[in-house]
């Protein structure tokens, strides 16, 4: 059981340094010293940095289909649980301010370096496309579905990086409450088509 323990303690750490510093930036020795065990005992676990980033996206992605998942189980309408979605930049909003998107930024650095994970990774940003497709296609966008949720995910990845460059509260309540009002437009759009 500590084995496991102590490999989630290394995923964990490498998750928020490649975060916070990058993956290029983050060493095996960073990573060993926030988990505070012996270079050795790290090798147990993860004889390669790719090793460690790999676990990292599957743990990424695990957690955020769990996110979506939970938004799902608690119901509510398809524009409700597109809200939550456009929402995260106000709660994750500190931690935007300071590093970007988490999704964003790592996929954007693997595919500066070409590395053989950024597919995997990728992985990522597609399960957020599909989600909101689903989610407007619930609402009845039909063939514009995919078209209004890739707009929602842009909007996202440009709101983060606006919010880490200009660190500006403002602009991010701005732009959360902006396309609230669009999504909200739509959804009227698309409920007067069913009259």
């Amino acid at each position: 059981m500590a084995g496991k323990a102590t490999r989630q303690q290394i995923v964990d750490a490498a998750d928020q340094l490649f975060y916070s510093q990058g993956f290029d930036h983050t060493s095996f020795a960073d990573i060993a010293a926030a988990v505070e065990i012996s270079r050795g005992n790290f090798y147990y676990h993860f004889r390669t940095k790719d090793e460690i980033l790999d676990a990292v996206i599957a743990k990424r992605l695990a957690d955020r289909q769990a996110l979506l998942a939970s938004w799902d189980e608690r119901g509510g309408t398809a524009q409700q649980r597109i809200a939550c979605f456009i929402r995260i930049v106000i709660i994750n909003q500190s931690k935007i301010m300071a590093w970007g998107c988490p999704v964003g930024t790592l996929t954007s650095e693997l595919e500066k370096l070409e590395h053989a994970s950024r597919n995997r990774a990728n992985e990522i940003m597609a399960l957020f496309r599909d989600w909101l497709v689903a989610r407007f296609e619930e609402m009845g966008s039909g063939a514009a579905a995919q078209e209004h949720a890739l707009h929602v995910l842009s909007w996202s990845q440009g709101v983060a990086t606006l919010a880490q460059t200009f660190k500006d509260e403002a602009f991010v309540r701005r732009e959360v409450e902006q396309i609230l009002a669009w999504l909200e437009d739509l959804a009227d759009g698309e409920r007067s088509k069913d009259f």
